[in-house]
């Protein structure tokens, strides 16, 4: 067995010779044994990480905040968080005898695969971020997912640090009667609201089926609700985040002030899942808030690249994650263009209809100067807009080079709205185009 192994890191250590790695040692490995990722023991803490929206920005601050606390950390952090990617992982991170040489190894998983890596991986802490409706095609109905998760976790003796705030999580403390369930949510603030203005799922009761009532939405169906049959939803969440400063980044949870690595509700929710991981492992928080202060989002996540004019990139994929980045933007108050990538490759999902449910009416800003329409379905992006009003404003250029290369000539501010298969490809182009000035 230790002679695949050893192959499996021979790979690994050539390819860094030429800057790169990514999962093809991980595909060699399950090839060579398919039981490859279940022959490792592990440290005595594994956080897994999973969820629709925010798993990989959440499982790097978990990561970087026990480095800070002076453990040795295992960590995916680029998101590969599919079979080849944990595999590669963890050959990378062990001896030739599959002793994982950390203190802890935090890995970020696909909610859709969770449940095939759950018990080779021995988690001690499970993180759920939140669920949305993401990738018909390739996840199918939500429900489905949930319920998979709920299955493995039904004797999980764990941890389970869980979003309180979304009621498709929390299905998934009331189901695991084993483990020791840590709820995490945010309160009312100046950007919560009475009244949803996004589609947003689990609206109705798990337990008797009666609509949930809300106190407040921060976003989608995020926010603070109970039923009023059973008290489903009333929870008493260990960390909660107070007294929330948007313009300033700050936030305070049980009497500390602590700082956001940006402006926005969904990352002050990262950071709640952090503290809460924190918490557990009787860890300093406030290593946790020097790395919120000086934490860089990259891999696409908000990343800036200096053009004739600064050129952000996001990550899209469903209509929830789509609609926060639009707000983001929209609080930046320069003039802009926008470029939205589409692609309907595997890893973004065929079907695209999602757009239809995404409200790109909040591009109808006075800041915003042109939007281009670009990826390999460009028109149906165009057509989508078009029914918004926006005529006026777009421009198709399908290949993402020409659009780049429009972005940086039009010296304006630009920002990218890539998805899945677009992103990487389209972060060299920028890196490239930078590397010019």
């Amino acid at each position: 067995m230790g002679m695949r192994l050893a192959l499996v890191q021979m790979l690994q250590r050539f390819l860094a010779q030429f800057g790169r790695g990514g999962s093809l040692p991980g595909e060699l490995a399950l090839r060579l044994d398919h039981d490859f990722i279940s022959r490792f023991q592990m440290p005595k803490t594994v956080i897994l990480v999973t969820g629709t929206n925010g798993k990989t920005t959440t499982s790097n601050l978990i990561a970087e905040s026990l480095r800070q606390a002076g453990l040795r950390v295992l960590h995916n952090r680029r998101g590969d968080n599919l079979n080849v990617g944990i595999a590669s992982l963890l050959a990378s991170g062990s001896d030739l005898h599959y002793h994982v040489l950390a203190d802890a190894v935090v890995i970020e998983v696909d909610e859709l695969t969770l449940y095939r890596q759950f018990f080779h991986l021995h988690p001690t802490h499970l993180v759920v971020t939140n669920f949305f409706r993401d990738q018909l095609d390739r996840a199918g109905e939500m429900e489905t997912i949930i319920r998979k998760i709920m299955e493995v976790t039904k004797d999980f003796k764990g941890t389970l640090i869980l979003n309180g705030d979304d009621p498709n999580v929390i299905r998934i403390g009331e189901h695991a009667q084993k483990a020791k369930v840590c709820y995490f949510s945010v309160a009312e603030n100046d950007l919560s609201r009475a009244i949803p203005d996004e589609a947003g799922e689990g609206k109705f009761c798990p337990r008797c089926g009666h609509r949930l009532v809300y106190e407040y939405y921060q976003y989608a169906h995020i926010g603070r609700f109970h039923c009023l049959y059973d008290d489903f939803g009333k929870i008493k969440p260990v960390i909660l985040a107070e007294k929330i400063h948007l313009e300033a980044e700050t936030f305070v949870v049980n009497g500390q002030m602590y700082h956001t690595f940006i402006n926005t509700i969904y990352g002050i929710y990262n950071c709640c899942a952090v503290l809460a991981v924190m918490n557990s492992l009787k860890l300093d928080p406030l290593c946790a808030d020097h790395v919120f202060t000086h934490f860089h989002l990259n891999e696409g996540r908000n990343e800036r690249f200096s053009l004739s004019r600064p050129a952000t990139i996001h990550l899209i994929k469903n209509p929830t994650g789509a609609n926060e980045v639009m707000k983001f933007i929209l609080t930046c108050p320069v003039r802009k263009n926008i470029c939205i990538i589409l692609n309907d490759n595997d890893q973004d999902g065929r079907d695209v209809s999602w757009i239809w449910d995404t409200h790109f009416d909040r591009l109808h800003d006075p800041l915003v100067d042109h939007i281009v329409c670009s990826g390999l379905r460009a028109y149906d992006m165009a057509l989508r807009l078009k029914y918004d009003g926006m005529a006026d404003k777009l421009k198709v250029i399908e290949k993402p080079a020409a659009a780049i290369f429009w972005l940086d000539q039009a010296k304006e501010d630009s920002f990218i709205l890539a998805t899945y298969t677009a992103l990487h490809s389209t972060r060299r182009l920028l890196k490239k185009e930078e590397s010019r000035k």
